[in-house]
């Protein structure tokens, strides 16, 4: 309903009328377009915390198979996030960040498990399986158009600064800013847990190991935005 006061008597002519009946029409128009945009807005979110709830009982559910790693994803999810956001990521690639962080091991699956469970070092055959699992997640999750923003973590988080890493051998800003930003923090997590391959070492020692490889393994700029957030 559209309500007009006047304080002064005037003539309203039936043009006057049409008019207002018009402006009306317009009015329930637009409200009718917000609550739909709103609707929308509120089915899209609920739709986006559906998928997040999927992809972290995956997570759980790869933590399961290994559990040695119980708690890594959630771990290394919640602290690269906190150094994603130190670094400038805007809203939507937090999201695209979060969804690849959570599932950056999701390749694993490929791995056997007499590869991904020996006690001792991997022989050479069984580390060029153990590497494929970085190109078993990109194939993966290239299948699923939601997951594709999210592949940079999964695909090229074992890339290093000095182009040694795998599995293309990227070097500097070759590799993706998601994926320079993860893989300090998962290598920190890694240094610092416990392995049937090895013991856990302790903070400062897993600092001083990325303080030492900064600008040869990490971006130099990056481990330093990580330091003060481990301080903090």
């Amino acid at each position: 309903m559209l309500e007009v006061f006047s304080v002064d008597e005037r003539e309203r002519d039936s043009e006057w009328h049409d008019f207002l009946i018009t402006l009306a029409g317009q009015g329930s128009l637009a409200i009718d377009v917000a609550i739909m945009i709103e609707s929308l807005k509120a089915s899209n979110k609920m739709i986006k915390h559906a998928y997040d709830q999927t992809l972290e009982g995956l997570a759980m559910a790869l933590e399961l198979r290994d559990i040695e790693m119980e708690g890594h994803s959630r771990r290394v999810t919640e602290l690269s996030m906190a150094l994603a956001r130190e670094m400038g990521l805007s809203d939507g690639e937090l999201e695209s960040f979060y969804r690849g962080a959570l599932l950056h091991d999701i390749g694993k699956i490929s791995v056997p498990d007499e590869i991904l469970f020996k006690k001792g070092p991997l022989d050479e055959s069984e580390w060029e399986i153990m590497k494929a699992h970085t190109v078993y997640a990109r194939k993966l999750l290239s299948q699923i158009d939601y997951l594709v923003p999210s592949l940079d973590i999964p695909y090229c988080h074992h890339e290093r600064w000095d182009g040694s890493g795998y599995p293309q051998g990227l070097k500097g800003e070759e590799i993706p800013l998601s994926a320079r930003i993860f893989a300090i923090v998962d290598v920190y997590d890694a240094l610092t847990s416990e392995r049937p391959y090895k013991h856990a070492w302790s903070e400062e020692e897993a600092l001083k190991y990325l303080r030492e490889n900064s600008g040869k393994l990490f971006d130099e700029r990056i481990v330093d935005r990580f330091l003060k957030i481990v301080k903090s």
